[in-house]
């Protein structure tokens, strides 16, 4: 007689659910208001992410001192933390549509604890860069997720809230990284603005395995997952990045650098024709035909680098020139966050009323004008100038990054909302890797033009110049991104992918 499979009595059945696939439990995921403790969850990272992101620039200089290395080397920690972002946040978003989103979530969590642990160990400058790199692999798998989580979770009456509230957790997360990191440089080392995120994440990685829904099984067949897309993407980018950030110091037409420019510029062409053939591409560059979408990614780009050199420059100019401690320079910096969160939600109300171009035209007037006040500020040493300036940058980031980015959403193919909206989240990486590029590459041709080419031999006085003069090109890069602004067309609610 046939007895019919049980998938209760069959341990190795493929039926056999094990306790996680049983998670959240009903309890949880039936309450009125379990939404509300999926966006907390997802909160958790948006913060830690974010505090990581602006807590480093403010331990740089210590840090410097410590391994013992040029300022040019130093300034990798965070280059290459953005650079492995940039590279990854697109291909981990598709393989999250692809695969599911919760397991990636709290899989990044975990990648990001581990990281965080080695790079707070690490005894040489080349091991904290490799630990930076794994560290960036668990940020981009929670930002790469975080907004689909929300937008999925939650209903349609309470997801503007939702996303507001995760976009103010980023924020708290910037504004709080300089000061935080501060306290701790002067308190307990610079060890510890790693080794924080591990009992955060720890929290984090549970809170995502107990609450976060469940990926939906899906009925479709799977797209393909561009694979080589991915693979070439981040070559090109590191390729471009360092020939940028080593020329000055490692001599343009030194071998390393022709290697570098040469598979910066073979991956951008492979890269372009590889994605034009692609039916399922990493990056739809066919959405570059709508201006709207090429000028805002573009004048994002220059917005977000000219925002990061100042933070990258700042941390240096406050402990070498101006002579501060931590805590005081964490201070300082964080004026650039604060102004930041204060107008951007001022910004995303005006945008309605008024239409983006004349907010996205003021924030990078206010950026350039920040710039020179920075710049007038470090040639008369002035501390009402300093917070001017570093006010003007961050309001003026504020200002320009909503109605920027709704410019660009709305411009975009109904069905390519998720596609574009990852290349605005790559733009702002990249942009950040320019922004430390071009602050690094601007003080170090600076100090060259003196006629100074080991910073260790520089004077009180050369460094200030050097100092004073890469502001000013920080606020030049913004006036680019004004003009820019200016010149966009209307935009224009494009219904369905042509």
């Amino acid at each position: 007689m046939h007895t019919p499979p049980s998938v209760t009595t069959e341990p190795n059945s493929p039926h056999r659910k094990s306790f996680f696939d049983h998670l959240p439990l009903p309890s949880v995921r039936n309450r009125k208001g379990y939404h509300w403790f999926v966006v907390g969850t997802v909160c958790i990272g948006a913060f830690m992410a974010a505090l990581d992101a602006s807590i480093i620039n403010i331990a740089l200089p210590t840090m410097q001192k410590s391994f013992q290395v040029t300022m040019g080397a130093v300034e990798w920690v965070s280059l290459t933390y953005l650079l492995t972002l940039a590279a990854l946040i697109i291909p981990l978003g598709r393989m999250a549509d692809i695969f599911g989103r919760r397991w990636m979530y709290a899989i990044g969590f975990s990648v990001f604890i581990v990281g965080s642990f080695l790079c707070g160990i690490s005894p040489t400058l080349a091991i904290m860069n490799g630990a930076r790199v794994l560290q960036a692999i668990g940020a981009a798998m929670l930002q790469a997720n975080s907004v689909a989580i929300i937008t999925a979770a939650t209903p349609l009456s309470d997801r503007g809230k939702a996303i507001g509230i995760q976009g103010s957790a980023q924020g708290i997360g910037l504004s709080l990284g300089p000061a935080i990191g501060g306290a701790i440089l002067s308190t307990i080392g610079w060890r510890w603005i790693f080794f924080v995120n591990v009992p955060v994440g720890i929290i984090g990685t549970l809170l995502g395995i107990l609450l976060l829904p469940r990926d939906e099984e899906r009925k479709e067949k799977r797209e393909p997952f561009d694979i080589w897309g991915a693979i070439v993407l981040a070559p090109t980018l590191v390729g471009i990045i360092y020939f940028v950030k080593e020329g000055q110091s490692a001599g343009w037409t030194s071998p390393i650098e022709l290697v570098a420019l040469i598979v910066g510029v073979l991956g951008l062409i492979l890269f372009i024709a590889m994605e034009l053939k692609k039916k399922t591409p990493l990056l739809d560059l066919k959405l570059f035909k709508f201006p709207q979408i090429t000028i805002g990614n573009i004048t994002g780009v220059l917005s977000f680098a000219s925002m990061y050199s100042v933070t990258l420059l700042g941390p240096f100019f406050l402990d070498r020139v101006m002579h501060l401690e931590p805590y005081q320079a964490g201070l300082l910096m964080m004026i650039v966050p604060i102004g930041m969160t204060i107008f951007t939600p001022i910004s995303g109300i005006l945008a309605d009323r008024y239409g983006a171009r004349i907010l996205t035209v003021s924030g990078m007037a206010a950026t350039m004008l920040g710039g020179l006040a920075l710049f007038l500020a470090s040639g008369t040493l002035t501390y009402p100038m300093l917070v001017v300036g570093l006010f003007l940058v961050g309001s003026g980031l504020g200002l320009f990054t909503p109605p920027n980015n709704a410019s660009v959403m709305n411009a975009s193919p109904r069905n390519r909302l998720g596609v574009t909206g990852g290349i605005l989240n790559m733009a702002r990486t990249l942009g950040m890797s320019l922004g430390v590029t071009l602050g690094g590459v601007s003080y170090e041709v600076m100090l060259s033009l003196q006629g100074i080419h080991n910073e260790s031999t520089a004077t009180l006085s050369e460094m200030n110049i050097a100092y004073h003069q890469a502001f000013l090109i920080t606020g030049a890069v913004a006036l680019i991104a004004m003009f820019l602004s200016f010149s966009k067309r209307a935009a224009k609610k494009v219904e369905e992918a042509a």
